[in-house]
């Protein structure tokens, strides 16, 4: 993919300081630290190389990325590395995409709770969908699948979702058969719905009464405890649950998978103006058969929103459950694959190697630069933001 004409750096690089000015009382230092990291990345700040083309020679000067996880300029790599490690551990079934969404009345705690609630989201979610994969009445097997949490919606918008890839069958309960599910419906979604809702609000309820969930600013109103009853009775409705139909093999899962694992809330490729202090980016509108549209809002609004999707230091955003749990899924796998007369998979996708814009020949760092001497190689710096608001690590 061609890089983008505008970046996300572009926009904090112009508003950053006035935003931070602004807003930054309400905001916290891991959200500096993003901001400062965007700014700088692929920048001679933080350093460089210098590759050499194996073939004809040519020389380049390469700017190191900053690798947070925020940042819409990293996590390619990563991503292609993961998928290498995920290709061995598809089994050759059909793959359900499950999703599960929190209800907007709880944005506000979560934002203020977001280590919790998220855990929270994942914890409800899964145990729902293994409870009802056990159940004799239903599918009567254990299960296995990968879940890649989500906080945002097209228009940047707080909307917490996990979504699942879950193999179409599990192990019996004495592993010694694959039971397969049928090939258009994997568990009734308005059961999941409903389980998944009351394990949430049980749980919440015992944090609460544990004093875990912080109540600051306005979630003040509903700290007490019959404020706080009176907010779990609002939940009370069908919350969002929907699965989507199976895919047509592992080679489709792996692309779809690309499309949820290493991302931020918005790619640079989605954005297409910024002018007299306004951001304009494309979206699709879902509420209305998914048509693309274009929205615009000011600079700092829509680094405000792109500041909702910070996730607190250390919070895995992908995770396994069930059969592929991490300590036993090597074991679990081999055992599903010797059940459904599989092999392990072979091929996976090839690490991207950077390429000569001269002659296509692989390129070699031959040597590394710091910030100080790409100083005096390259006199013009990209512009940085003042030291008050980025020196922030």
């Amino acid at each position: 993919m061609s890089r983008a004409t505008l970046e996300v750096a572009d926009i904090i690089r112009a508003t950053g300081d006035s935003f931070w000015n602004q807003h930054g009382a309400h905001l916290a230092w891991p959200h500096r630290k993003v901001l400062d990291a965007i700014v700088r990345c692929r920048t001679a700040t933080l350093g460089g190389h210098r590759d050499r083309c194996a073939d004809c020679g040519y020389q380049a000067i390469s700017y190191n990325s900053c690798r947070n996880r925020h940042c819409p300029r990293c996590q390619g790599n990563a991503r292609v590395r993961w998928l290498r490690e995920r290709a061995a551990e598809l089994l050759p079934v059909p793959y359900f995409h499950v999703v599960f969404t929190l209800p907007h009345e709880l944005s506000a705690l979560a934002l203020g709770n977001k280590r919790i609630i998220y855990d929270l989201l994942y914890h409800a979610s899964a145990e729902a969908m293994l409870e009802m994969a056990r159940d004799p009445k239903r599918l009567g097997a254990d299960i296995g699948f990968l879940g890649v949490l989500h906080t945002w919606g097209q228009n940047l918008q707080h909307h917490p979702h996990v979504h699942y890839i879950v193999p179409a069958g599990g192990l019996a309960a004495d592993g010694s058969r694959w039971v397969p599910s049928s090939q258009r419906f994997f568990l009734p979604v308005k059961a999941l719905s409903s389980a998944f809702r009351e394990k949430f609000c049980e749980d919440l309820q015992d944090l609460y009464k544990e004093g875990k969930l912080q109540f600051h600013g306005a979630l003040a109103q509903i700290a007490s405890p019959s404020a706080f009853g009176r907010f779990l009775q609002q939940l009370k409705k069908d919350w969002v649950v929907y699965a989507k139909p199976p895919f047509g093999g592992p080679d489709l899962v792996l692309n779809y998978l690309a499309r949820y694992t290493h991302r931020v809330a918005i790619s640079n490729h989605r954005l297409i103006g910024f002018r007299d202090g306004r951001v304009s980016f494309l979206w699709r509108d879902y509420a209305h058969g998914g048509k693309q549209k274009v929205m615009t809002l000011s600079a700092h609004e829509f680094l405000r929103r792109f500041l909702l999707h910070v996730l607190p230091r250390g919070l895995v955003r992908i995770r396994h459950f069930g059969l592929f749990a991490n300590r036993n899924r090597s074991a679990m796998l081999a055992r599903c694959r010797s059940l459904l007369g599989a092999t392990t998979p072979t091929e996976s996708p090839a690490l991207p190697q950077q390429r000569c814009p001269s002659c296509s020949g692989a390129m070699r760092i031959v040597e590394r630069l710091s910030s100080a001497q790409l100083y005096f190689r390259i006199p013009e710096q990209p512009t940085p933001l003042r030291r008050a608001y980025a020196d922030t690590s």
